[in-house]
C-alpha cells in the first residue's frame, strides 16, 4: 500500500452528503466594517461577474461506512459526480479539507511540491483516523529533500532485484501454508490459513524481523490499522512497535545485510539518517506490508464470487499479470482517504482556487475510476491495456512496496488457482464477514471449500 494507507454508519447516501450545519468562517480578506464606506462615500458600480470571487462549494460530511464485499463507497461516488474538486469533513480532526478526485488532478497534487506533507505537522486537519498512523518524523510527513534522503536508505530492498531476492523463499513459505491447508481439509478460513500468515512472513523476511516475533508484529499492526479500538490503543501499539524497531535497528548499525532494518541500521551508523527517522520508516513499511492481507482478501472474494473470472485465469495463465493489475485498479483498498497535504501557495485546479494553507486530500480510489482514463471504469476488464492505475499512489510518496505487493498477489493467484482447483466460497457471498471500523478494507474471514 501507499504512504496514504494509513469506519462506521449506515445512513442513506443523501443524508451522508448533507451540508455542514456549522457556519463557514468569514473570508480571510474581508475588510473591517465601515472601511469601504469611509473610503468610498459614493456607491460603487458592481464589478464584472468574472472578477467576483466564486462561491465555495458546501462542506460535505463523509462518514466511513462499514462496506462489505467490493462495493464502492456511495458517498465518494456522489462526490465524484458533484465536481472534480469538493470540500469534505471527516470523523476526526478539525475543519474541512479539499478533495481532488480526477486522475490527472490527483497525480498533479501528489507530485507537486506546492502541496506539502510536512506542513500538516502540528495541525488538526479533518481526517478519518483517530490518530496519525506514522510518527510525525516518519517519511509520510516529510517533503523532499529529506523524504528522498530517507527513502534512499532502503531503496536497495525494494528494487526489482531486491524483491526478486525474496521470491524463492516467499514461494516456499506459501507452498508450506497451502500444504497445511490441503492436509487439514475443507472447510477452512482462507484468511487465517493463508492470506494473513503469508504477507506477514514476507514483509518480516524483507524487514529482517525474526520469525519468533511475527505474531507480535501482527498484533501491533492490527491495533494501529483499526479505528474501532480507539486512539489510545492505536497509539500504545505504535509506541511498542516503534520501541521494538528502535532496538532492532540500533543492533544493526554495522550490518552489511540487505534486509530493511539492516539497511536502516547501516544508514544510522553512517550518520545519513537519524534513529528516529529510521524507526518511523520501519513502522510504516511493516504496516504497509500487512495491508496485503486485506487487499488479497478482497481480491479472492471478488474472484470466488465470479467463477467465470476464475475459470478464465485457470485456462489462460498468461493473462494473470494483466488481470492482477486490473484487480488492483478495481478493488476499493481503503475507507475514505489517507493522509492530507497543505497548499503552500494559491493553486487553481479546474477553476477552483485552493488558498495557501488549505488542507487537500487526493482519492486514488476515485482516480482509478476516472472514465476519461479508464473507459467503463466500473467493469472488470482483464484485457484493459494500458492500465496506468494509481493503486500504489503517485509521486514522491509512491508506495515503496508496490513491486513486493504485486509479487505476493501473483504468487497467491498462481498457487491457489493451480493447487486448489475446486476452491470456492463455503458460504453465500453476503455471509462473508468484512472488517468493521477499519481504515483498510477486507474480509475478517473468508470461508472456503474445495
Amino acid at each position: 500500500m501507499s504512504e496514504e494507507t494509513l469506519a462506521a454508519g449506515g445512513e442513506p447516501c443523501s443524508r451522508a452528503l448533507a451540508e455542514s450545519p456549522e457556519p463557514l468562517p468569514a473570508p480571510l480578506h474581508e475588510p473591517p466594517p465601515g472601511t469601504l464606506s469611509a473610503a468610498f462615500p459614493e456607491p460603487l458600480s458592481a464589478p464584472p461577474a468574472e472578477l467576483l470571487p466564486k462561491a465555495l462549494p458546501p462542506v460535505r460530511h463523509w462518514p466511513a461506512f462499514d462496506l462489505g464485499g467490493t462495493d464502492f463507497d456511495p458517498v465518494l461516488t456522489e462526490l465524484m459526480h458533484e465536481g472534480p474538486v469538493t470540500r469534505i469533513q471527516l470523523a476526526n480532526g478539525e475543519g474541512w479539507a479539499w478533495l481532488v478526485t480526477r486522475y490527472d488532478d490527483v497525480r498533479m497534487v501528489a507530485n507537486d511540491p506546492r502541496f506539502s506533507r510536512e506542513a500538516v505537522v502540528g495541525r488538526q486537519v479533518t481526517r478519518l483516523a483517530p490518530h496519525f498512523v506514522p510518527d510525525r518524523s516518519a517519511v509520510g510527513f516529510l517533503d523532499p529533500p529529506d523524504h528522498t534522503r530517507l527513502r534512499r536508505s532502503v531503496a536497495a530492498a525494494f528494487t526489482a532485484q531486491g524483491v526478486e531476492r525474496v521470491r524463492g523463499k516467499s514461494r516456499v513459505m506459501l507452498d508450506e501454508l497451502i500444504d497445511e491447508l490441503l492436509q487439514d481439509g475443507p472447510p477452512a478460513d482462507l484468511t487465517t490459513t493463508v492470506l494473513s500468515p503469508f504477507p506477514i512472513a514476507v514483509i518480516c523476511e524483507l524487514m529482517g524481523v525474526p520469525a519468533a516475533d511475527r505474531h507480535g508484529m501482527h498484533t501491533w499492526t492490527q491495533l494501529i490499522l483499526s479505528s474501532s479500538h480507539g486512539k489510545e490503543a492505536g497509539e500504545k501499539a505504535k509506541r511498542e512497535l516503534s520501541a521494538y524497531f528502535s532496538d532492532l535497528i540500533a543492533l544493526r548499525e554495522s550490518s552489511t545485510a540487505e534486509n530493511v532494518t539492516s539497511l536502516l541500521g547501516a544508514a544510522v551508523g553512517r550518520g545519513e539518517v537519524t534513529l528516529e527517522e529510521a524507526v518511523g520508516l520501519a513502522v510504516l513499511l511493516q504496516i504497509g506490508g500487512e495491508a496485503v492481507t486485506h487487499n488479497s482478501g478482497q481480491l479472492f472474494y471478488l474472484l470466488l464470487t465470479r467463477p467465470d473470472l476464475v475459470e478464465r485465469l485457470r485456462s489462460e495463465p498468461e493473462i494473470r499479470p494483466r488481470a492482477i493489475d486490473e484487480l488492483l485498479r478495481y478493488i476499493p483498498h481503503r475507507n475514505s482517504v489517507g493522509l492530507s497535504r497543505i497548499a503552500t501557495q494559491d493553486v487553481e485546479i479546474r477553476g477552483t482556487l485552493i488558498r495557501a494553507g488549505d488542507p487537500v486530500y487526493v482519492s486514488y480510489l476515485a482516480a482509478n475510476r476516472d472514465p476519461e482514463v479508464f473507459p467503463d471504469p466500473g467493469t472488470l476488464d482483464f484485457s484493459r491495456s494500458p492500465n496506468p492505475h494509481v493503486a500504489f499512489g503517485f509521486g514522491p510518496h509512491y508506495c515503496p512496496g508496490g513491486m513486493l505487493a504485486r509479487l505476493e498477489s501473483e504468487l497467491l493467484v498462481d498457487a491457489l488457482l493451480d493447487r486448489v482447483p475446486g476452491l470456492s466460497l463455503a458460504v453465500p457471498p453476503n455471509q462473508v464477514p468484512f472488517r468493521r471500523g477499519a481504515l483498510i478494507r477486507g474480509p475478517e474471514a473468508l470461508p472456503v471449500t474445495w
